[in-house]
């Protein structure tokens, strides 16, 4: 089944590792990737293309491209690269909160016959990108403080917004480790989180994942607001 897929990402955030030898890479680079990988399939690309330049227009007029590109869309797949937030910006002010809000907000419109139509919350997947090193650690991190081994999500790299979608689910099975911090069993966040690697390997499995979370989000704490 075909879907609708909107890309949300840092564009010029380049402490990512190189796709190729001979120049350096831009977390633009890994979406074009992911773009050729559409190409072949019956997925639609929803977002912005590499070769369009939007500079021309006011940032009211791109948001509005931006809105009809998400309304028309089923899936957000989020980018996470380690400078995706900018430091010194108020996340009000920066594009990522608002696509993800966006995405998550049930909106109303009215088609070319007058009809109101609204859409559902996107089902939405975050792909962890690696750094510049080849490594995923700056958010993934492998531990081994329990029997079983866990992984450690730094959340506090992430937006607000997102952050609160992660480890949210309602009912969770989760218990305290040896060091006293939480494991969380299961598909116990509204935005999973999976490494590149995987990702664009095998990308309609974790979209389909994605997919069923969504047709569940009402076992889920949602957040839609920046």
């Amino acid at each position: 089944m075909g879907r609708k897929i909107f890309v949300s990402y840092k564009y010029a955030d380049d402490d990512v590792e190189n796709l190729n030898w001979w120049e350096n890479s831009t977390v633009r680079d890994y979406v074009t990737e992911f773009e050729k990988k559409l190409e072949n399939s019956d997925n639609i690309y929803k977002g912005e293309h590499d070769d369009e330049d939007l500079s021309e227009y006011s940032d009211d007029t791109i948001w509005e491209k931006l809105k009809d590109r998400i309304y028309d869309s089923s899936v957000t797949v989020i980018f996470i690269s380690p400078n995706m937030k900018e430091k010194n910006r108020w996340e009000r002010n920066q594009w990522i909160p608002w696509e993800i809000s966006y995405s998550l907000k049930e909106v109303s419109r009215r088609n070319k016959n007058g009809d109101s139509l609204t859409s559902k919350s996107n089902a939405i997947v975050a792909v962890v990108l690696p750094d510049s090193n080849g490594d995923y650690s700056y958010y993934l991190e492998n531990k081994y403080c329990c029997s079983s081994t866990c992984t450690t999500h730094h959340i506090n790299k992430l937006f607000t917004i997102i952050k609160k979608n992660k480890f949210n689910l309602k009912e969770a099975n989760k218990e305290k480790c040896s060091n006293n911090s939480t494991v969380w069993y299961g598909d116990c966040s509204y935005i999973k989180a999976v490494k590149w690697v995987d990702f664009i390997n095998n990308y309609n499995y974790y979209i389909e994942l994605a997919c069923e979370r969504q047709e569940n989000i009402e076992d889920y704490n949602i957040t839609k607001e920046v």
